[in-house]
Formats: structure tokens, sequence, C-alpha cells
């Protein structure tokens, strides 16, 4: 079978870059991996067909350098991009270059990108084809005293969050309407600074909900299909730490909901290529709300793949040549239960980053095991980039017994050296709440599984 591109490049680094290498080959499609200076031993470098360095060590001289990367595709003869996710993966611009230079961008169209990337335009597409949107207003805000207007007619508590970009940036919880507009203002800021675009969205603040998505991918002939829903609701800080699919202890009424309201919007924008939209549903109502899109692979992709047999990367690539979906609806069934866990470089106490040289490495095994990674023994875990360092995947009929083999499977797992947080992942994992699936987004906010190591000092460790 002639593959649908001769050569990609690969517009990331890390676990991701192997993954999509990895699916390229077995395409028996060519790849260009493209590095910084501080990445030039990594993984992705050394698997790839070829590769080239396209500037210094962080990320906006390298990574996010469009003008080198264009220049990389063009040299290598590269027929497509695939940006894996973060850096380049959602920027609109990006993406109209690459068509401009004939070069096929893997991922949605810069159209659909632009109104779903903004919130506020993805919530009108909501409100627009009748799926749920949380109380508040599908504008964003520049305006404090125009957003309090919102605000108190909404009803405190509030959330603020970006019309652009994610990640938690400039997201505020505001109970009291007297500090609502200094709150604005420093949140949009933040924001401004961060993405380049100040504006808010002003929402009704739900205090516990379950964050559920939906995968979906659509073709240029106007097929969109959903491939199940993941539950993301283990977070903090506002990131995810654990993803499952499908939902646990949640009624298949409201998953098939979810589901066929994805599949909606997804139609409503004319969507190509794989997406996720993504809900909360309040736990005390069991109502459900649409929330945003993201346009693009999703870091919890394999749970996914791992209960629908479809390989997401290789979708994409597909589709990208033009190719209608792999699947259709009736094809999509969910089978089993997968469960995620994402792995930092980082002390899972004092949360913060901890790079370094990875000393000694062993990756677990077995039947239903899986691991996304870029380490190995000797790596450098750089400083200057994201401190997920890997992705520890298990598959069972069952999701207990699925807990059960991401335990005996983050057991095995030894990455020495740095500090990594797979310590807090066991507690999580063997939290009573989490086995019986009582879970919500804040649910990391109300337990301390590191209290045993937050005791006070001894007078005599206190005077030495």
């Amino acid at each position: 079978m002639k593959p649908p591109f001769k050569k990609i490049l690969i517009a990331n680094r890390g676990e991701i870059a192997v993954r999509v290498i990895r699916a390229c080959h077995e395409l028996g499609i060519k790849t260009v991996a493209v590095h910084s200076k501080a990445d030039a031993d990594a993984l992705h470098v050394k698997l790839a067909t070829e590769s080239v360095c396209i500037g210094p060590n962080l990320a906006k001289e390298s990574y996010l350098n469009i003008t080198a990367i264009m220049s990389a595709a063009i040299a290598t003869g590269a027929e497509a991009i695939h940006p894996g996710y973060g850096f380049l993966s959602e920027n609109a611009g990006f993406n109209e270059i690459c068509t401009s230079c004939g070069i096929a961008f893997i991922g949605p169209t810069a159209r659909a990108m632009r109104t779903m990337g903004d919130k506020a335009r993805a919530r009108r597409i909501a409100d627009k084809v009748g799926v749920p949107t949380i109380a508040g207003d599908s504008r964003g805000f520049l305006d404090a005293k125009e957003a309090l207007a919102v605000a108190q007619t909404v009803g405190f508590p509030i959330l603020l969050k970006a019309c652009a970009g994610g990640g938690g940036r400039g997201m505020k919880i505001v109970n009291d309407p007297a500090k609502f507009e200094d709150t604005f203002q420093t949140a949009s800021a933040e924001v401004l600074a961060a993405f380049g675009d100040g504006n808010l969205l002003v929402e009704k603040y739900l205090p516990r909900v379950r964050h559920v998505e939906v995968q979906i991918a659509g073709d240029r002939f106007q097929n969109v299909i959903s491939l199940g829903c993941r539950d993301c609701s283990v977070q903090r800080r506002y990131q995810k730490l654990i993803e499952e699919s499908p939902p646990f202890a949640l009624d298949p009424k409201i998953v098939q909901k979810l589901q066929d309201s994805a599949v909606e919007i997804g139609k409503a924008v004319n969507y190509t290529n794989v997406g996720t939209i993504e809900f909360l549903v309040d736990i005390e109502t069991s109502k459900y709300y649409f929330i945003e899109m993201n346009t693009r692979l999703q870091v919890e992709h394999p749970v996914t793949e791992l209960v629908t047999g479809v390989d997401l990367v290789k979708e994409q690539i597909s589709i990208a040549a033009g190719n209608e979906l792999s699947h259709k609806q009736k094809d999509i069934n969910i089978r089993g239960h997968a469960i995620e866990v994402r792995i930092n470089a980082e002390d899972p106490v004092a949360m913060v980053p901890s790079p370094g040289r990875v000393k000694g490495y062993h990756a677990p095994g077995g039947n239903g095991v899986r691991v996304d990674s870029a380490l190995y023994s000797e790596y450098m875990i750089q400083p200057y980039y994201d401190s997920m360092v890997a992705k520890l995947i298990t598959y069972a009929p069952t999701r207990e017994e699925a807990i059960n083999k991401m335990l005996v499977a983050l057991d095995e797992y030894i990455i020495e050296g740095p500090k990594t947080n797979m310590e807090l992942h066991r507690r999580i994992l063997n939290h009573p709440d989490f086995r019986s699936a009582r879970v919500h987004t804040k649910f990391l906010e109300g337990v301390d599984l590191f209290q045993d190591l937050r005791k006070p000092k001894s007078s005599e460790q206190a005077a030495a």
C-alpha cells in the first residue's frame, strides 16, 4: 500500500515526537526531526530518518521559530508537518504558512482553529447548535465594569478564564463582588502577556464537577464521528494528572449525550482531523456543559486508542492526505478500561521541576502496559521545556484491574536521578475516593496526600 506521504517533519520534541515518528515509520514514511541545541542527543533525533537543528535552547528560539521550521521542511523535502501538541499545534498562522508553501498541516483547517481556539467563539457555536453552556456570557471582555455587570446577573462565585490559550493561565475564582474588578484586571494582564489577548470569559463557577471530554475525528467529506469519552477530573492547578476511558460511574445516557453533542459541534464547523470537545458534568445535578475545544491531538490520546483500537496518529496522517475516515460511527466499540498517568520530572511535595541526568532507566512491561517516553539511561532532562517526561498507560477488562496493573507498573518503573511524581500517582490510585470514583476537579485540594512527609520538625531538628 502506498504511503500517504513520502516524508513528514515533526515540529515537536519529547515523547510526542517519538510517538509520531513511530507511526510514520510503520506507514513507510520517512521522518525529519527538528531540535534545539539542547536536544541534540534527544531520542526523537536518534529515531528520525534525518534531523535539523533549528535554534538555541529556548523554545521561542527553536520549537516556536516558524521561519527555522519551515526552512527545515523545505530543505529536506518534507511533504507534511505534524505539530504534535503544545508549541505550534494550535497556531492558525503557522497552519496557513504551511499551506501557502505547499506543505500539508496535519491538523484541522486554520479557520476551524481560529473559531474553536477562541473560547468565546466556541461557546457561541455550542449555543447555536443547542449544546448546553455554563451560565455566563458568550462574549469576551476587556472592560472590568462590563464584566462585573454580567457577573452580578449570573451570581457569585464567578470563574474568569482566558478566551485565548489555556493551561489555567488567567483562570481565577471570584467569590467577593468587591474584589471582582481587581481580580479581573490581574487576570486580563496575565493572559495578555501569555497569549497576546486580554479578553476574559465570565461564567458561573461550579464547585463540584467532573471534567469529561470527547474525542472526535472528521474528514473533508463532512464525516464526523466520536471515539468515546475520557475522564480527566484528577487535576492539580488546572493541570491534568490522570486520565481514564471510558468515564467511570457516569450515567450511559449522559455519555451518549456528550458524544452526540461533540459530533454536532464538529459538524457545525466542518471539522477535519482529530480534536477534543471538553465538558464539565455537575456532580450535584448531573447536568453537562460545553467548555472548550482542543483543535489538536491530546496528551491523553493513548487511553482512547486502547479502548477503541484506533491509532489516532495514523488516522491524522490519513485524513491530512485527503482520505475519508477509516472508521464509521458503527465501527467504534469501547472495550475494557484504560488509565494514563503523566510522569513529570518534579518534586511531588514541593511541586517544582527537577531536571537533570537520568542515571538509570528501566521501563515497565507486560500485557496491557504501554510507556510513551523519550527517556533513556544517561539522558539529560532539560530545564527549558515542560516537565512531563513520560506517560504510563495500562489497559485491562475492568477499571479495578487497570488500576492494579498501573500500581504494579509504577513499582517497576525506574527513573534514577531526577525526582518524579510517581509517588503522587501511587497515593492517588490508592485513595479510597479515587477507588470508588468519588472524584472531581478539586479532589486534590481537599486531601493532603503527603501529610506524612510534612510532619513538624522535632526541637532537636529545629535547633540543628
